[in-house]
């Protein structure tokens, strides 16, 4: 379920007009789920699929110990690709799945910070 919600959500950011510039980026910090770009914006996306709210809001999995290696695999990557004024946020995206066909999305930019 999580690859799937990862693939719809990559489909739904573009779509938006974002560009899609690597998905599931591993380094020795930890791991991306997508790295995208709009308007000069590098956005570091972490995306949580779930079938419903029950235990929560698919956003709250994205605990402090989460948060930190996904900015310390940004700014890796930020290090090895761009300049040191790239602009750059980190987003999640919730995913509910509700069958094979049908998705919900909640993009929530700039959703936590360094």
């Amino acid at each position: 379920m999580g690859a799937r919600g990862e693939d719809e959500a990559a489909k739904y950011l573009q779509n938006k007009g974002y560009t899609i510039l690597k998905r599931n980026f591993h380094s020795k910090f930890g791991e991306i789920d997508i790295i995208a770009k709009i308007n000069n914006t590098v956005c570091f996306i972490e995306v949580k699929t779930r079938k419903n709210n029950r235990y929560g809001r698919p956003a709250e999995f994205v605990n402090y110990s989460k948060r930190k290696k996904i900015i310390k695999t940004a700014q890796y990557y930020l290090s090895c690709n761009f300049s040191e004024n790239t602009a750059y946020r980190f987003d999640i995206i919730e995913v509910i799945y509700y069958d094979s066909y049908i998705f919900s999305f909640n993009h929530l930019e700039g959703a936590f910070e360094v």
